[in-house]
């Protein structure tokens, strides 16, 4: 008889049924895994390609069509900041030395705790840059790599063919000599000021009303900074120890998140704003019309009454000034204030003295501090001396900078506000607290 038991069972449709829908099953569930691990891997990859990419090619601005992106901005952010730790290690060094440094490391620590300012003065910075490039464009003006390569070996006191010779030579130039006219009302033995500036010497007694303006004197920054090294090491004076110092500084840039290219692009813009700067400026005087002046100041109508009376009795101007101004800077030499320029003296001041005619005493001038008697001695256009060239051409170039603002198309995109770029954690060990 047959053994039943090993027959083998019969497979009905309806097992086999049953068997295609569980790997049918087991096919979608593993196509649902293999699918969440791919759109998990591709969102993660879209969101470093969106941080470390893409985000960073949108625009922060744009200049006349050119845009400045988001990732060109956030470098710079980085580098004004290792740029202002340096600012503040040198104050510091500088008060080591006996100087009082504190207000600039207020100043410094303010700039770098306000985020949002630091991220606007860049991007104005940037905006600036950007003019800049434009217009030396349109004037055919350009940088070399080789020039950027001597500009940086230049700020690290580096010069393979020697130290270079200043740029600008002193003005050579000889005070005015005065007709016999003028020397009727001033005698021989008084001499101007031996130096042509707007600045007078100094006294505890000075006329706060004939100091100059700061609008007079400081001349404006300059925008573009060169980036310095990150840590203070020995000047080198051979190539090797140039690379290496050089090298050293790129590295420590780069952990704080600032590429070579950038740094050197610093250096570019700066030579491309310092060549359109010459020849926009090509035409800027190097005379300006000054004025020789002496004056006596009174306090009161008393005072004003007591002048007026001897000078019109014809006593010598000085000897009034001498005894009865009290501006003794200038009243112990007779009210000789020297040369100066416009924007030197108060408007009211300044208004008589250009307007009187030489060996004129005018009316009365009222400013804040009191009365003038203004004596105009001479009234030329005189050379200017080479820091104060350099300064009329930073104003000149500062209000081409300005006007061509007004006039260009410049779109800021307030996404940079949300994407001020986190302090890098090497910067947090150098930081003050």
């Amino acid at each position: 008889m047959a053994n039943q038991g090993s027959n083998p069972k019969a497979v009905t449709k309806k097992h086999i049924a049953r068997l295609e829908r569980e790997r049918r099953q087991v096919r979608l569930i593993r196509a649902i895994a293999i699918g969440g691990i791919i759109l998990v891997a591709l969102l993660l990859g879209y969101g470093y390609l969106n941080l470390n990419y893409l985000q960073l090619r949108e625009p922060v601005a744009e200049v006349n069509g050119e845009v400045l992106t988001i990732g060109q901005w956030q470098e710079r952010v980085q580098l004004q900041r290792v740029s202002l730790l340096n600012q503040y290690n040198q104050a510091l060094l500088y008060q080591n030395f006996g100087l009082d440094t504190s207000q600039q490391q207020q100043q410094i620590l303010f700039s770098l705790q306000n985020t949002e300012i630091l991220g606007q003065q860049v991007l104005d910075q940037m905006v600036d840059d950007a003019l800049v490039r434009q217009e030396a464009a349109k004037r055919g003006i350009t940088v070399s790599a080789e020039e950027i390569e001597e500009a940086i070996q230049s700020a690290y006191q580096f010069f393979p063919n020697g130290t270079p010779t200043p740029t600008i030579t002193p003005t050579e130039f000889s005070l005015p000599t005065l007709s016999a006219e003028q020397l009727k009302f001033y005698p021989p033995t008084s001499i101007p000021t031996a130096v042509l500036t707007a600045t007078t010497a100094p006294t505890s007694t000075q006329d706060p009303s004939i100091t100059p303006t700061t609008a007079a004197t400081n001349a404006p920054p300059t925008p573009t900074f060169v980036p310095q090294p990150a840590t203070a090491t020995a000047t080198p004076f051979t190539l090797d120890g140039f690379k290496t110092q050089y090298q050293e500084t790129v590295d420590n840039f780069k952990a704080n998140g600032i590429s070579e290219a950038a740094l050197r692009s610093i250096y570019e813009s700066q030579l491309l704003r310092e060549k359109l700067t010459k020849v926009l400026t090509a035409e800027v005087p190097a005379t300006e019309e000054q004025v020789w002046a002496r004056h006596i100041l009174v306090a009161d109508a008393t005072g004003l009454g007591i002048v007026r009376s001897l000078l019109v009795s014809g006593k010598d101007f000085g000897d009034i000034a001498k005894k009865y101004s009290i501006d003794t800077g200038s009243g112990a030499n007779g009210g000789d204030l020297g040369w100066f320029g416009r924007g030197a003296m108060v408007p009211e001041f300044e208004e008589a003295a250009f307007s009187q005619k030489v060996g004129e005493i005018g009316d009365p001038v009222q400013s804040q501090f009191g009365f003038h008697f203004i004596q105009v001695i001479a009234h030329e256009n005189v050379p200017v001396d080479a820091s104060g060239i350099e300064q009329n051409r930073e104003e000149a170039f500062q209000e081409w900078l300005t006007s061509t603002r007004a006039t260009s198309a410049i779109l800021i995109h307030e996404v940079w506000r949300e994407r001020i770029p986190p302090t890098p954690e090497a910067f947090n060990q150098q930081q003050p607290n």
